[in-house]
């Protein structure tokens, strides 16, 4: 498996440093302000819009942050640029603008949402988007295709395979044999990640495991709400994924 570089073991806030309370919305300008401001890594999310352009949200779907309703990628970029969040002025970000804000002064793991459908395409944008931005950044997907693309496309960029309990609900495109195998990492030869990116109560787990003590691939663990989490998760992983708390 290939070599980690060295930046990628430290803390990482989840989403950005956001706390809804302070107006400060996840996934937005001002969590990865906060998060720069404070020195932490920053990790967050991307999907297709319906042009293609690389947006940078979490959900599927619009209504649990926005104003907007129905499926992200029903809606060209310019749409979702001029959204509002329903509890914040920010307007959501592409990866360009994204990468413009940060500009190399701390890490980035952007996680690449998959429908586990071909996203070629959509792969090569995040490439180009990247192909000229000087500053640490790793690519996570769950999808081991994705990460092949990624290969392919970008291959000096750092790739992790993300690691959970794939439960039906969730992946319901997905044979039974499909979720063990992706629960297990039994994609992990086709990945050829650089890192696993776990959740920390599957740590555990048979896949995890030997990712990390036959492969030698560090693991980071996610999501990290309280410092006992994040004890119980660090004898297992270099680094966390956080938030609700300042590690």
């Amino acid at each position: 498996m290939p070599k980690p570089p060295d930046w990628l073991l430290q803390p990482i806030a989840h989403r950005g440093l956001h706390d809804a309370a302070c107006g400060v919305i996840e996934n937005t300008p001002s969590a990865f302000e906060a998060a720069q401001h404070a020195g932490y890594a920053i990790e967050t999310d991307l999907r297709a819009a319906a042009c293609g352009t690389p947006m940078v949200f979490h959900d599927a779907t619009l209504e649990r942050l926005t104003q907007g309703t129905g499926l992200l990628a029903a809606r060209d970029a310019a749409t979702l640029r001029a959204l509002r969040f329903r509890e914040s002025a920010d307007r959501m970000p592409t990866l360009a603008a994204l990468l413009d804000q940060v500009g190399g002064r701390v890490p980035l793991f952007l996680e690449v949402k998959s429908n586990f459908t071909d996203q070629t395409a959509f792969a090569q944008r995040i490439a180009a988007d990247l192909r000229d931005y000087d500053g640490p950044v790793a690519l996570m997907s769950f999808d081991p295709r994705l990460l092949g693309a990624f290969r392919e496309f970008a291959p000096h960029i750092p790739r992790g395979l993300g690691a959970t309990r794939v439960r039906a609900d969730e992946l319901p495109q997905a044979s039974t044999l499909q979720r063990i195998a992706l629960t297990h990492l039994l994609f992990i030869a086709e990945a050829r990640p650089h890192f696993i990116s776990c959740e920390h109560t599957a740590l555990g787990l048979l896949g995890p495991v030997l990712a990390r003590r036959a492969a030698g691939l560090p693991a980071i663990a996610w999501t990290v709400r309280t410092p006992a989490e994040a004890d119980r998760a660090l004898r297992r992983a270099g680094a966390i994924i956080f938030e609700g708390f300042m590690p």
